[in-house]
């Protein structure tokens, strides 16, 4: 591999690592609460509110790679933003799918935890907001896998960030789009050499991840 190609490489890993990993990062500060929300409290229509949250695990990535291209193209409602076709493009795309599988995996989570330790902690005197904090806290083993679920879901993603970023050299290529370029031209190898690539970051990631939750459990 010449010092060109390893750049080049280089360069589309640290944007899938940017683009992935800031992804996760909003959509668990969106999707963390909101499934907290969701398990923590009673009210009508929670059922059906949990079962669209399920369902949208399998949320196609070419309707959230649409939604944001008609959103910020310049017929779109927010297209002098001038974002399409950036990194902060796919980045909100990758976001809509993080999103559901992260407020999903939290509200199994916190049902799990013993109602006695919210309800102890309001007896205290905490506010709803602190108590929430604190059964949160009980299932971080859960958030965490949350949050590990979501991040696979969007460095594995291909279709919208293609499609809101276009694949384009040196500015919004990461490992996936890389990868079924490669393919296209007919590079089999080099394609397969990505893909291990981003089994390896991936697997980076998850450890860091699980060193965390092993962290807590000691």
């Amino acid at each position: 591999m010449t010092d060109a190609i390893a750049y080049d490489v280089f360069q589309v890993t640290i944007l899938s690592l940017y683009v992935s990993g800031s992804a996760t990062i909003l959509g668990s500060l969106i999707g963390v609460p909101l499934g907290a929300a969701i398990g923590l409290r009673e009210f009508g229509g929670k059922g059906l509110l949990k079962t669209i949250t399920y369902t949208m695990y399998g949320f196609p990535p070419v309707i959230s790679g649409l939604f944001i291209y008609y959103m910020f193209s310049r017929a779109g409602p927010l297209g002098s933003f001038g974002i399409l076709f950036t990194p902060t493009a796919m980045i909100l795309a990758q976001t809509l799918l993080v999103i559901p599988l992260v407020a999903g995996v939290t509200i199994t989570s916190v049902t799990e935890v013993d109602r006695n330790i919210k309800n102890t902690v309001l007896s205290l005197g905490a506010s709803n907001r602190q108590a929430t904090f604190t059964v949160i806290k009980e299932a971080w083993v859960g958030v965490v896998t949350a949050v590990m679920i979501g991040f696979g879901r969007a460095i594995a993603e291909v279709g919208a960030a293609y499609m809101v970023g276009g694949n384009i050299e040196g500015k919004t290529r990461v490992l996936t789009t890389a990868i079924m370029l490669e393919t296209r031209m007919g590079h089999f190898e080099f394609a397969i050499g990505l893909g291990v690539v981003l089994l390896m970051v991936a697997c980076g990631v998850f450890l860091f991840m699980r060193w965390l939750q092993e962290r807590e459990l000691l």
